[in-house]
């Protein structure tokens, strides 16, 4: 079995989980304050959140693959320099002061289901997954419904892995995340999403 998407998938997803914005802070902040399972389980919605959303991009793709492939040198040069942009803007980006506003609650349930809601009606989600999979996705024939199940689940892996090292991370070491080691996850990131776009950009001169 080819694993060479789902490998993909894995890098992709721990890539878009790593910026630190308003929901890792407020993973964060419940792991903090309510322990690492609750900061763990709130990980888990907004990693589902990327899977749905790469799950639609990964099937629209699907389904108009013989359209994508005739233009797929556009589309791998549109793809690889929204990637490249998104990795410049996420290596610049600050980590955010506050968490994103949402009601209290002691249930793991709630826990998981409000950071879903919360990343779900992020509309640029969606822009990132389709340029990320048509810059890396669609570079050849082999993109199919299996490798875009491969790629989805990668994805889900990849996001989960995030947020269990950071609640662990954090549960471990409370006083060890300042705001100058977060800016630098962020810079990682950007440097991961980055070089996705310029190998995708190389790809088109080989």
């Amino acid at each position: 079995m080819d694993l060479h998407y789902l490998i993909k998938g894995l890098a992709i997803g721990f890539s878009v989980a790593a910026p630190v914005g308003p929901i890792g802070i407020l993973c964060i902040n419940r792991t903090l304050t309510k322990g690492k399972l609750h900061g763990f389980v709130s990980g888990l919605g907004a990693a589902t959140a990327d899977a749905l959303y790469g799950l639609v991009a990964a099937f629209g793709l699907t389904f108009i693959t013989s359209f994508l492939l005739s233009q797929k040198i556009w589309l791998q040069l549109i793809g690889g320099l929204f990637l490249c942009y998104l990795g410049i803007q996420t290596f610049h980006s600050r980590p955010a002061e506050k968490a994103a506003v949402v009601q209290k609650s002691t249930q793991l349930f709630e826990s998981f289901f409000s950071i879903l809601i919360l990343t779900v009606t992020n509309p640029m989600t969606i822009l990132f997954f389709i340029g990320i999979f048509s810059g890396i996705g669609l570079s050849n024939e082999s993109f199919s419904l299996p490798s875009a199940l491969q790629m989805v689940v990668g994805v889900f892996i990849g996001s989960g892995l995030w947020w269990l090292s950071l609640s662990l991370g954090v549960g471990i070491f409370k006083s060890a995340f300042t705001s100058q080691r977060l800016s630098w996850i962020n810079k990682l990131s950007g440097c991961i999403i980055g070089g996705f776009g310029l190998w995708s950009l190389f790809q088109l001169i080989l």
